[in-house]
């Protein structure tokens, strides 16, 4: 009895554990879209509603749910606070909420470009700056969509065939 059950604690734990790296699969596309979906309403409200930078990034976290929000409402609560300029806000912002964004290095270093131009240039640059910066993130969502297609049902597989060959080897 003692053993099913046993066998049964493995096989669930390593099934729960493919699911949650499953899960991660389908997180980052999500991030990324609400990343580049914030970033258009921060062009929007910089650009063409003027509106203060720290004010912009209240509006955005405001707008959004989950990590990405918190990113926009650490960075809005730097600037307003007058603790730091734009730059290490961002910086700051992006440290501080990492561990919650499914995203990978190449999109933090994308991220971390962005933030050192960030109220440093004119409105035409700065528009620039946020084209590019969306133009590489739609780039690692798509790759994002790929990677997620082509593993999350293996990572959900492999949960449970890991657990039965622990079982089995055990046995």
């Amino acid at each position: 009895m003692m053993r099913w059950l046993g066998a049964l604690l493995i096989i669930g734990c390593t099934t729960i554990y493919g699911f949650y790296q499953a899960r991660l699969l389908q997180e980052r596309p999500r991030h990324i879209r609400q990343l580049r979906s914030a970033l258009q309403s921060l062009e929007a409200e910089m650009l063409y509603g003027q509106t203060p930078l720290a004010k912009a990034s209240q509006n955005i976290a405001e707008q959004l749910k989950g990590p990405v929000a918190a990113l926009f409402a650490t960075f809005s609560r730097s600037l307003a606070e007058k603790k730091a300029t734009a730059k290490d806000a961002w910086e700051t912002a992006i440290h501080d909420t990492w561990k919650d964004l499914s995203l990978q290095e190449k999109e933090k270093e994308v991220l971390l470009q962005f933030g050192a131009t960030l109220g440093t240039m004119d409105r035409v640059h700065q528009q620039k700056q946020l084209k590019l910066t969306q133009t590489h993130l739609e780039r690692d969502e798509e790759e994002a969509k790929s990677i997620q297609a082509r593993y999350e049902k293996m990572y959900k597989a492999l949960g449970v065939l890991a657990g039965l060959l622990i079982v089995i080897l055990m046995m």
